[in-house]
Formats: C-alpha cells, sequence, structure tokens
C-alpha cells in the first residue's frame, strides 16, 4: 500500500527540516510514500496574496497525512487553517529529555494532549472602541469531552500512570469551570486515576518536579504555553514533536518556529521534524518502524554529531544522514 503525504515546508527552516523529514522516511524500505509538495507562508502570499493557498487546502485534505514545516509571519493564517482542514482536535506533544544530552531536567517523559479547536484561537477579536479590543474564548463541554477521552485514552494506550488536567476555574470559573468539570467526568466514569492542577502552579512544578507528571490535558492556549516551557526543560524547542490528530486525518509538525536568524545556514536541528515523522509513522499503524526512527535519533543525540543549539557544529545534512546510518 502507498501513503500519499502531503508536504508543506513553510518558511525559514521549515524548508531545511522538511526534506530531512522525507529523506528519512524514504530511507524505510517496509513502507511506501508518494510525498506530494504543497506551498504556504509567507513567501506564496507575497506572490499570491494567499498564506494557504486553495491548492495546497485540498492536497492536505486529500492526502492520508500532511507534514508540516514552519511558517513565519503568516503562522496564523498557515497552521490554524491547516489544523481545520485535517479535522484536528488534538495536539499532541511530547516533551522527553535524552541521556546523551545535558538537559535542564532529566528523567523527563511528559506528553501534552491539547485541545485543538477552541479557547482563545478561535480567533474571535473585535475593537469596540478606539483603544479598546476584545477576544472571545469558546469552550465547549463536547470539545472537552473529546480531548479528555483522548488523553486518558491516550494515556491507557502508551503506559502512562499519571494524568493531569490543567485548568484555571478558580478565576475563568464559566469556562475552564467547563472544561475541569467535563474532563473530569471522562476520568470518573473511566474509574481512572488522575490530578487536576492550576495551570500557573502547574507551571512552577513543571519547572521543579517534571517527573512527576506524565499526561497533561489542556485547554488549547495553556497546552501551546506549558509545552513550551517543557521544551527548555528537555534541550530546547529542536526537540519537540507534534501531531495533529484528526478523526481520519492527521499533520505532523516540529513546535519550532521558522527561525529566520538560521534559514538558509544549514544548521537548524532536524531532529523535532524528524520525530514528528516517526508520530506520522505511529498514526499509520507502523509502530516498529516509528519506534525505530526514536531510537535512531535518539543514538545521534547520545553520541552522534550535533547542531549548534545543542552545543556541536554539525549541519542538519550531517544529523540528517547520521539518523539515516542508524536505521
Amino acid at each position: 500500500m502507498t501513503h500519499e503525504i502531503a508536504v508543506i515546508p513553510g518558511d525559514g527552516i521549515g524548508q531545511e527540516v522538511t526534506p530531512a523529514a522525507v529523506e528519512v522516511l524514504e530511507a524505510i524500505d517496509a513502507v511506501d510514500f508518494d510525498f506530494v509538495e504543497g506551498e504556504a507562508g509567507d513567501a506564496v502570499k507575497a506572490e499570491t496574496g494567499e498564506a494557504l493557498p486553495k491548492e495546497t487546502r485540498k492536497l492536505a485534505a486529500d492526502a492520508d497525512a500532511t507534514l508540516f514545516g514552519a511558517a513565519g509571519e503568516t503562522a496564523a493564517d498557515v497552521i490554524l487553517p491547516l489544523r481545520q482542514v485535517v479535522g484536528s482536535f488534538a495536539n499532541v506533544r511530547p516533551a522527553r529529555s535524552y541521556p546523551g544530552l545535558d538537559a535542564v531536567q532529566p528523567d523527563t517523559d511528559i506528553v501534552f494532549i491539547r485541545e485543538n479547536t477552541e479557547g482563545v484561537y478561535k480567533g474571535i477579536e473585535s475593537e469596540i472602541a478606539d483603544g479598546v479590543t476584545t477576544c472571545t474564548r469558546v469552550i465547549t463541554e463536547d470539545a472537552s469531552e473529546k480531548i479528555a477521552e483522548y488523553g486518558f485514552s491516550y494515556a491507557k494506550q502508551n503506559g502512562y500512570d499519571d494524568v493531569t488536567i490543567a485548568h484555571k476555574a478558580n478565576v475563568m470559573r464559566t469556562t475552564d469551570g467547563l472544561f475541569l468539570d467535563t474532563a473530569s467526568a471522562v476520568g470518573e466514569d473511566r474509574d481512572a486515576s488522575y490530578n487536576t492542577a492550576l495551570m500557573d502552579a502547574l507551571a512552577m512544578h513543571l519547572v521543579m518536579t517534571p517527573q512527576d507528571y506524565g499526561v497533561v490535558i489542556c485547554p488549547n492556549l495553556a497546552g501551546d504555553m506549558l509545552s513550551d516551557l517543557a521544551a527548555g526543560l528537555v534541550g530546547g524547542l529542536g526537540l519537540l514533536p507534534s501531531a495533529n490528530i484528526g478523526e481520519e486525518n492527521a499533520l505532523f509538525e516540529p513546535v519550532h518556529g521558522s527561525a529566520p536568524d538560521i534559514a538558509g545556514d544549514d544548521v537548524a536541528n532536524p531532529s523535532a521534524m524528524i520525530l514528528s515523522a516517526a508520530m506520522l509513522l505511529d498514526h499509520l499503524g507502523y509502530d516498529e518502524q516509528g519506534d525505530a526512527v526514536r531510537t535512531a535519533v535518539e543514538t545521534v543525540l547520545d553520541s552522534g554529531p550535533r547542531t549548534p543549539d545543542l552545543g556541536g557544529d554539525a549541519s542538519t545534512a550531517d544529523v540528517t544522514a547520521a539518523v539515516i546510518d542508524e536505521l
């Protein structure tokens, strides 16, 4: 069976790390891929006036899965619509420390399960008077239940005993109150063990004792911020992959942005993008191959070439070649 994969490099280092992930996937003999490239981001908007052309939307909608690199100034006009195109309701962001790296917090293994459709990222903003703006935060019972069901299922399937529901219901009593009550009810119905945590206090505890946490179920904005915080504990954004999961389709991207300051220098860390490709393999049912990619990345991080963000002087191409050699 051949799987059609939409490949959207985007801007900046997306143009370098996305081909790296494709090279790794092409090195896996057991899986056949047909890679079809689409355009998105700043450059295509400058040319056409659209950051995410209709052709690219259709490409992502029709593909078995999508690999996306990064977008620059047009990020909100690219990634949010792309997530909608694939019907993504869950953003899965693993944050792991690696034995070979001098992480701020070793032995960290946390997966953030972030609600992906609502909250303030609905983009309902307006200027109601001169110098006065508003943003509407949307939280629904259906979306909260769906992300909680996914989060508890993910924890069970992947062997995580610790589940935490992040919220700020002490202040946002109606919206986060609904999220907390709904997610907690899912845990009770499943007779699952879980904790709840105020998201600001959780940020502190993640810095101090991240080893106490496994799966963290979050509203949209909180998941975005807490996962970036966790990246700092394990070695930086260059190590964090993510998956945007829909009912049938999915989009895979690194957590990092387009990094225009190093774009074109062949020094971007491809690890997050390659690990995102490993999650793509998992999604398509190739768990063994996904694990092999993760093991190869871990081996290279332990004893192979490293890009400058990790204290080395290797190029993107060097690291990619080393991962493929391990495979």
